[in-house]
């Protein structure tokens, strides 16, 4: 079906605004994300227990700093799909309404790669470092080292 110029530029604005939305909620899990981390990783180093109990505060690092590059990637894919529905919109029909953002995963970064970008490779890995050190030190205080 062929649609005028004025329909492609109302289907444009709806489009853009879902995609702002996704962008948004994207963000939001981001943000959530590193507030879960902090507040995880300080518990599990304030419980009390055995001395390799400390290791354990690896385990959420580790698995919201993945979560967190997954995000961020969804991100960045909707980011490519609103540049495309910007600049093609007014011109096709084509991929009206079609959410689905992996058609451009191969003009984004691997999910790893993300994850040690700047933003969050100084942000996951300083907590890394720092829970490193608390490591290191409180096993050489129980001379376990």
């Amino acid at each position: 079906m062929k649609y005028s110029k004025e329909e492609l530029k109302e289907f444009m604005l709806k489009e853009i605004e879902i995609i702002q939305n996704v962008i948004k909620r994207m963000a939001f899990n981001s943000f959530m994300i590193k507030g879960w981390t902090i507040t995880l990783v300080a518990v599990t180093l304030l419980l009390k227990g055995s001395k390799y109990q400390v290791i354990i505060a690896y385990i959420p690092l580790i698995v919201f700093w993945f979560l967190d590059a997954y995000f961020l990637w969804q991100e960045r894919l909707y980011r490519h799909l609103y540049k495309w529905v910007i600049q093609h919109r007014l011109e096709t029909d084509k991929y009206l309404f079609d959410m689905n953002a992996y058609r451009f995963k191969e003009k984004e970064q691997s999910r790893l790669r993300i994850m040690f970008s700047i933003t969050l490779g100084w942000f996951y890995g300083s907590i890394f470092i720092l829970t490193l050190i608390y490591t290191i030190s409180l096993l050489t205080l129980k001379g376990d080292i």
